[in-house]
């Protein structure tokens, strides 16, 4: 998340790629959770530009059962609310909604599955969530997650105040404005990166092979994700994705005509630094690579309910591209970007170079 929730619409944690189950994602059941509460008015801008399969699925997903489940007793449940309520003496002046009970409850049963990447995304997180797919928002210009229970740099964005600042991937936040992130969401972190432009958020930070925290302020700015750009070197075209969001698959497409244009003979595509972002446009831009039906990732369920494929779709680029590429990976490439370069390399398309990435 660029200073916001890793919340990139590459599904399910357990989402694999055919033939190889590794950590390819890891977070995107929170987009699932977000969309959920949008479309059921609890105020979460996350318009999911999807292709029509996967936007049917998708309200299935979330709306196609709403019953409750008869093996859930709900009376201790209800006892401990109404002795909440009855019984409670708060030493504050401030009283609980029912509305953020509610939520608070949600949130809860979501966190007992033990998955720090899963999470429910109440109103304030989610308006942050939604301020990151617009592509334009105030903050230091950086994706986050959690890696070994701890706040961690996943990467800078190109030419953001957090790149200009020196923060690099892999390092541990520590502290947000001397305040300490130990137990801290990611959700919760991002409302403290986030602020007014011109303003400044002070980092203490864990480098690994520093022999001290560093503390490292950066000035908070008006953020525009960028997407892509390209160029040619001799007889070679690179690709430069910076993260998946609603025009990347677009701006690939304008990307590959001007490849074909070039006439060069070999292609790079490099996530370096890519933090991820729509599982439909990854799977999208796979899709130029491979012929139509090959499946680019699995959605588990760990058995409880059949495994979602998601397969290549027809593409008029594809025969028209080289049979192989090189694609560029390091400690930052996440998400969306390990399902596309895992899916290419798994289907004899791609060759990995760099070094290991986020998951």
């Amino acid at each position: 998340m660029h200073d916001v929730v890793r919340k990139d619409d590459a599904t399910l944690k357990t989402a694999i790629v055919e033939q190889k189950s590794t950590k390819l994602l890891g977070i995107g059941l929170a987009l699932v959770l977000a969309t959920a509460a949008f479309l059921s008015g609890l105020h979460i801008g996350q318009g999911n530009r999807v292709e029509e399969p996967m936007q049917a699925g998708l309200w299935a997903l979330l709306f196609g059962d709403t019953r409750a489940d008869e093996n859930a007793d709900l009376q201790e449940f209800w006892r401990v609310w109404n002795l909440m309520e009855n019984k409670f003496v708060s030493n504050s002046t401030t009283t609980v909604s029912i509305d953020e009970k509610v939520q608070g409850a949600i949130s809860g049963m979501v966190d007992s599955y033990g998955d720090p990447y899963t999470v429910f995304l109440p109103p304030q997180e989610a308006e942050v969530f939604g301020e990151d797919i617009s592509g334009n928002f105030s903050g230091v210009g950086m994706e986050v997650g959690i890696r070994n229970g701890y706040i961690t740099i996943i990467a800078p964005l190109a030419n953001t105040p957090a790149e200009r600042a020196g923060l690099l991937a892999g390092d541990v936040i520590t502290a947000i404005d001397g305040t300490s992130t130990e137990g801290m969401s990611t959700d919760e972190a991002v409302i403290h990166i986030r602020g007014e432009v011109g303003t400044t958020v002070t980092f203490t930070i864990f480098r690994e092979g520093a022999t001290e925290f560093m503390q490292i302020p950066v000035v908070r700015d008006i953020i525009d994700i960028p997407t892509i750009s390209y160029r040619q070197e001799g007889d070679i075209f690179a690709i430069e994705l910076y993260s998946f969001n609603a025009l990347s698959e677009a701006k690939f497409k304008e990307a590959l005509t001007a490849y074909k244009a070039s006439h060069a003979d070999n292609l790079i595509l490099d996530l370096r630094n890519n933090p991820g972002g729509y599982l439909d446009s990854a799977v999208a831009i796979a899709s130029h690579f491979l012929p139509a039906g090959k499946v680019v990732v699995r959605e588990s369920y760990g058995g409880e309910r059949e495994e979602k494929l998601y397969r290549s779709q027809a593409s008029s680029f594809y025969g028209q591209l080289p049979e192989k590429i090189v694609i560029l990976v390091d400690g930052g490439s996440a998400s969306a970007s390990e399902i596309l370069a895992g899916a290419l390399q798994e289907h004899g398309v791609a060759t990995l170079i760099g070094e290991q990435t986020f998951g």
